[in-house]
């Protein structure tokens, strides 16, 4: 199931052959520098499963973010659910993504987040998006800031889902971006 393309991409559901890509990602020291923990081998499956389950039947998840050409995986990105009670509003919706360390830089993740923001609007008709991550995560930072995000720093929060062993990685910043933000931006580049 392919969810949207761009030029050089394509976001779609998650194949048996994508499993050692998806591991590698979730294990990689450097892919999870802003992360408490590194999942097993079975943990990395069980959450491959659950994802590319979820996808089929909602829509909504993390999708293979593979390059277009080759359709080669490279990592992910996606819309998905997000419980954070009293930190963000029931029903909230979350982008995330992440991609294996030999495509970083090339602006893929920028360019996927982009179209999927899109979608989200036109498509899924989605009111708002949110993404957070650590504090000091400066290479997600700029991706929400590429994507014209609002940084909403009076409710910029601890994360509850970080252990106390880790304290470091407990601030995380909020960001968020409204379906009207595109609207204006049309309307001024008109």
């Amino acid at each position: 199931m392919i969810i949207v393309e761009t030029e050089r991409l394509t976001l779609r559901n998650w194949r048996d052959d994508d499993r050692n890509l998806f591991r590698e990602i979730n294990r990689d020291e450097k892919v999870m520098t802003f992360f408490p923990f590194r999942r097993s081998h079975a943990e990395c499956d069980l959450l491959f499963d659950c994802n590319r389950d979820m996808i089929s039947e909602t829509g909504l998840g993390v999708y293979a973010l593979a390059d277009r050409s080759t359709d080669e995986a490279m990592g992910f990105c996606g819309i998905s659910p997000v419980d954070l009670p009293g930190i963000l509003p029931e029903g909230s919706t979350e982008i995330a993504w992440r991609l294996a360390t030999r495509f970083w830089g090339k602006g893929y993740v920028s360019e996927a987040a982009e179209r999927l923001v899109e979608h989200s609007f036109s498509t899924l008709g989605l009111a708002e998006i949110y993404a957070f991550a650590v504090h000091n995560n400066e290479r997600s930072i700029a991706v929400m800031r590429r994507l014209g995000m609002e940084h909403l720093g009076n409710r910029d929060f601890e994360h509850p889902k970080v252990p106390d062993t880790h304290p470091h990685l407990k601030r995380h910043i909020l960001y968020r971006i409204s379906a009207i933000i595109p609207e204006i931006r049309k309307t001024r580049n008109d």
